[in-house]
C-alpha cells in the first residue's frame, strides 16, 4: 500500500513488488547484497516470523529489520539460488530454495496480498540436517 512505513525507499520511492512468489527471493538477494535491511524487511507482512537466528525466532517486520541491519552491517554476499517449484494454494504458496552449502533447504510461505503481490509470512531459512 502506498505510504505504508516499510514499503519505500529513504528517498520515498516504492519498492519493487513481488509479483510471483518467486520474485521475493530474488529481490532478497538484491536488497541484502545492497545491505538494505529495511528494504528486506520490506518483502515481509507485519506480523511474520522467521526461525533465525538458529534455534531461535525473530517475529515482526521491525524486528526483522533490525535483525538485518545488524546482519548486513558484515557485508554478507549472498548467492541467488535456483527455486524449486511453487507449491500454490489459493492466497497461500510455499517456496523454497535448496542452498549452495548444503545445510537442508530453505522454505518459505508467502501470502498473496490484497494488491496481487506477496509477502513473507513465515520464514524457516536453514534447516539443520539431523544428526546421523
Amino acid at each position: 500500500m502506498p505510504g505504508t512505513p516499510g514499503h519505500q525507499h529513504e528517498d520515498g520511492s516504492a519498492y519493487e513488488k513481488a509479483m510471483r512468489p518467486e520474485d521475493i527471493t530474488r529481490l532478497f538477494v538484491e536488497r541484502s547484497n545492497a545491505g538494505d535491511a529495511a528494504g528486506v524487511a520490506a518483502l515481509y507482512e507485519e506480523d511474520a516470523v522467521m526461525a533465525y537466528p538458529p534455534g531461535d525466532r525473530t517475529v515482526g517486520r521491525e524486528a526483522i529489520r533490525a535483525l538485518w541491519e545488524k546482519v548486513l552491517a558484515h557485508r554478507p554476499r549472498f548467492e541467488p539460488e535456483q527455486p524449486l517449484p511453487t507449491l500454490v494454494s489459493g492466497d497461500i504458496a510455499l517456496t523454497s530454495t535448496p542452498p549452495g552449502d548444503g545445510a537442508g533447504a530453505r522454505a518459505q510461505v508467502v501470502r498473496r496480498q490484497p494488491d496481487g503481490s506477496w509477502l513473507r509470512l513465515l520464514d524457516q531459512p536453514e534447516f539443520v540436517p539431523p544428526a546421523r
